[in-house]
């Protein structure tokens, strides 16, 4: 058995403090509940509610473009890298989708730009404005299902509808480009990136 320390006595000098009454307890405890609540639930509300109108701005995007199988916003550097878009800053109303096989890898990528932007692009992937051709559709019937573009008739932008097919040698995709200009500011880009595993 072990002896047990003696208690230290209360200091003579110091006043004894009188034992805290129920209610003083109960208020106390009330008030250090309330500051809890207010530390960890404010934040938490809020996060909710910026989640949620988060949630509710994207969803007008996303159903915009779900059933054509395209994701609202800017593909990824690495995308833009290796299929080689260089989506010109400012550009809006951007979109894009990938496609993986064993065979061919394809980047979709649609985007509204200005005239410089479209010469920005132009010029970055080797081409200018005298290579667009006047009603050439480049983008093939089977890429416009896919995306749910259309170049031609209901469903088509107004406007006219320039085109061009930029070869490369592998491992550099090829890329299959449609302008469209029926707004007069803005011209309508949209490019397929294909290249070979």
């Amino acid at each position: 058995m072990t002896p047990s320390l003696p208690h230290q006595g209360a200091s003579p000098d110091e006043p004894s403090r009188p034992p805290e009454d129920r209610r003083h307890v109960i208020r106390r405890r009330a008030i250090t509940l309330l500051i809890i609540v207010l530390l960890i639930g404010v934040p938490a509300g809020y996060l909710v509610i910026s989640a949620d109108q988060s949630r509710d701005s994207g969803k007008d995007k996303e159903a915009k473009y779900s059933a054509t199988g395209l994701t609202a916003g800017w593909p990824s550097n690495v995308q833009r890298r290796l299929y080689q878009v260089p989506i010109p800053h400012p550009s809006n109303q951007v979109a894009y989708y990938e496609t993986n096989n064993w065979k061919t890898s394809r980047l979709y990528v649609q985007f509204q730009t200005t005239h410089l932007g479209l010469d920005e692009f132009l010029k970055n992937i080797g081409v200018s404005r005298a290579d667009l051709k006047k009603g050439d559709i480049a983008i093939s019937d089977r890429d416009q299902d896919i995306t749910g573009w259309k170049f031609t008739g209901t469903g088509s932008r107004p406007g006219d509808y320039f085109g061009l097919i930029r070869e490369q040698k592998n491992p550099d995709p090829t890329l299959d480009v449609v302008v469209n200009t029926g707004n007069a500011t803005y011209p309508f880009v949209y490019v397929v990136s294909r290249t070979v595993p």
